[in-house]
């Protein structure tokens, strides 16, 4: 089952526009949410939180409408920023956030609380980045969710609260059975935690595909440069040459280039090069 789908949806926007999205957000799994800035994430995740309205399509949540306010209470949202009152602290907050969802749960709030270290009556306006970030969670946690869209969340930590972030979110895929829909520009993050990847760039899905398959079909060949002409050229999604050889972008079998394997080296491709070569201007 799919948690959130999208259908033909199209959002004509001042500086760009997303074109005829078709994508999906399986139940009970991480799905990571790429591409550069600009291509129409946010936009995308302000439509599945019904803050925009799309020109055409439909998007669906537990196969009815994202209008829906009973269907709203499922969900738990974490911002890249803490849209709070600077001049609130937690206590304060809770008082004004807790009477609007249905399943506010004071248990899960105040082991979250104890969890995440934080301090109830501390202003947020004094809060540091990765304070603040756990603040947003704790509310995004505390309503018995089921589904969790989270937008830049890990942009801005220092690396060791990013890991500590990374694994409490898998904890709660484990222990829960939580469903994440996880945008980030830190590919290597979702390379630890995605089960799926859905790309976007210039607003249309270039691909939506599971880590498996990725890693899988997306390989990176180095080789010397004498190698690539008008004919090996085709078989790349994306070349770079430098002064000692190329290294490019192959969506396939491997296997044929078996023959070579004295003469090229092959490794997985990451999901920064993939991002890397599909972007690049021209690439094939």
């Amino acid at each position: 089952m799919n948690v959130a789908e999208f259908r033909n949806v199209t959002k004509e926007r001042k500086d760009f526009t997303l074109k005829n999205i078709n994508m999906t957000i399986p139940r009970g799994f991480v799905t990571g949410f790429i591409g550069p800035n600009g291509s129409g994430k946010t936009t995308t995740i302000q439509m599945l939180m019904d803050l925009l309205h799309p020109d055409f399509g439909v998007i669906k949540l537990y196969n009815e409408s994202n209008k829906n306010y009973r269907i709203k209470q499922k969900i738990g949202f974490v911002y890249d920023e803490l849209y709070m009152y600077d001049e609130f602290n937690i206590k304060r907050m809770k008082s004004f956030l807790a009477p609007i969802y249905e399943n506010w749960n004071e248990k899960l709030f105040e082991k979250y609380v104890k969890e995440f270290e934080l301090p109830l009556t501390k202003k947020l306006k004094h809060f540091s980045k990765g304070m603040k970030m756990k603040c947003s969670l704790l509310f995004a946690l505390s309503h018995e969710h089921e589904f969790i869209i989270m937008d830049e969340p890990t942009s801005g930590l220092d690396p060791i609260f990013r890991r500590e972030l990374l694994d409490q979110l898998q904890e709660l895929m484990l222990r829960d059975n939580q469903t994440i829909f996880l945008s980030t520009h830190i590919t290597t993050d979702l390379e630890r935690i995605a089960d799926y990847i859905v790309f976007i760039y210039k607003g249309e899905i270039i691909f939506q595909k599971s880590m498996l398959e990725i890693q899988e079909q997306f390989h990176i060949v180095k080789g010397k440069r004498e190698m690539i002409d008008a004919d090996t050229e085709t078989l790349f999604s994306g070349i770079k040459m430098n002064q000692h050889g190329f290294s490019a972008l192959f969506e396939g079998d491997p296997t044929i280039f078996d023959d070579y394997s004295d003469e090229i080296v092959i490794e997985n491709a990451s999901l920064e090069d993939i991002m890397y070569f599909l972007t690049r201007e021209g690439h094939a």
